[in-house]
């Protein structure tokens, strides 16, 4: 199974790395953290997990040099990539924690807080939701029309296009995007890799929809 796949893990300093790596190593795949940029020319896959601020998450790319690996290698060349909950995050135009920061407008659209008027709707969104799955292949094949994954966060992607990118959806107060898949570009505002079962299956079908 590991054969043709070597799936760099982004180390930008935003957390849960070793956790994704396990969670692909529990189902067979060669996971490692890249450390370097110059890492990426040798990954099959690309994985940019995160947990934290917008603008620290940029800030970071940024200085640590990814963002021109990053272009070159998921946008110029087409490999395959998967953002996790920040990581996914970030591939918007903007986001609106702490102050307007820039994103990597992969897919145009603004992060924004989760805002509710009902009182027993909590932020940060922690814990386990329903996803309500609008496609059946890529990252949710053989899986069914809903399915319950772990969420941390308090802020959420709102996509201009919302049509054939949105491949789940949630609901805490407000309905929001919970995937996206564009292409090579993949993205979960819920975490897989503490998502169980069913979080496995995802990172599963992200590597074989990919191959």
């Amino acid at each position: 199974m590991t054969k043709h796949t070597k799936i760099a893990i982004i180390d930008y300093g935003m957390g849960n790395l070793k956790s994704v790596a396990n969670a692909f190593a529990n189902i067979g795949y060669a996971a490692f953290i890249a450390r370097n940029p110059n890492d990426l020319c040798f990954a099959s896959h690309v994985v940019l997990p995160g947990v934290g601020a917008f603008g620290d998450g940029m800030k970071n790319l940024c200085s640590c040099g990814w963002l021109d690996i990053l272009e070159e290698e998921v946008i110029k060349k087409g490999k395959p990539f998967m953002g996790i909950c920040l990581g996914m995050q970030l591939l918007a135009t903007v986001g609106t924690e702490y102050g307007l920061h820039k994103g990597l407008n992969w897919i145009p659209g603004t992060v924004k807080k989760i805002e509710s008027n009902e009182p027993q709707i909590r932020v940060p969104h922690v814990g386990w939701n329903d996803v309500r799955i609008l496609k059946r292949d890529g990252l949710y094949q053989d899986l069914g029309d809903s399915q319950v994954f772990y969420f941390v966060h308090s802020y959420v992607f709102d996509v201009e296009n919302k049509g054939h990118l949105i491949s789940g959806l949630t609901c805490h107060g407000i309905e929001f995007v919970a995937s996206l898949e564009k292409n090579n570009i993949y993205a979960t505002q819920f975490h897989p890799e503490k998502s169980q079962k069913v979080g496995l299956k995802v990172l599963d079908n992200f590597i074989k929809s990919t191959l």
